[in-house]
C-alpha cells in the first residue's frame, strides 16, 4: 500500500500510540490507570530481552494503527514463541491491508527472532477483526480460561 510504513515504535510517537491505545482499550470496554500507560510504553522502547515490542502504522505521515508483541519461551519447542497481544487499527482505515500488514510485521519479526510459532486472541464478538485473521492465521480449538 503506497504511503503505509511499519516501524518499531519511538519515543516520539507516545501521543499517538496513546490514543490508538486508548481506542483499543474503549472497544473492549476496558481502562487502565496512567501507571500502566506509562510502563508499558516504557517496556516497549526497553529494548530489553523478554520484554514487550510495539510497532506503530503510518499512513501518508498519520499515525493508523499499532501492534503489541512479545518473545516468550514454551515447553512445546526449542525456540521462543511470540504473543501478538495488542493489535488495532483507526477504524477509518480497516479493510484497507493495515490489519494484515501490522501481522505480517510481526510475523517478519518473529522469524527475525527465529521464533517457532506466533499466536493471538481475541473476542469472539470481534467480526471484523475474525474475518482477517481467518485469512492470515488458523484458528484453533483451545479455549482460554483466567483465574476466577
Amino acid at each position: 500500500m503506497p504511503g503505509l510504513v511499519i516501524r518499531p515504535l519511538a519515543a516520539s510517537d507516545e501521543s499517538e500510540w496513546r490514543r490508538l491505545w486508548t481506542a483499543y482499550l474503549e472497544f473492549y470496554e476496558a481502562e487502565r490507570p496512567e501507571a500502566v500507560y506509562a510502563s508499558s510504553f516504557a517496556r516497549m522502547l526497553s529494548g530489553a530481552p523478554n520484554e514487550y515490542r510495539g510497532l506503530i502504522a503510518t499512513l501518508d505521515g498519520r499515525a493508523v494503527g499499532i501492534a503489541h508483541y512479545l518473545f516468550h519461551r514454551t515447553n512445546w519447542e526449542i525456540g521462543d514463541t511470540c504473543y501478538l497481544q495488542d493489535l488495532y487499527a483507526d477504524p477509518d482505515v480497516r479493510g484497507t491491508g493495515i490489519g494484515r500488514a501490522l501481522i505480517e510485521a510481526v510475523y517478519a519479526a518473529a522469524d527475525a527472532h527465529g521464533a517457532a510459532s506466533v499466536y493471538w486472541t481475541t473476542q469472539e464478538f470481534n467480526e471484523t477483526a475474525r474475518r482477517l485473521y481467518d485469512r492470515i492465521g488458523v484458528q484453533t480449538p483451545f479455549i482460554k480460561y483466567v483465574r476466577g
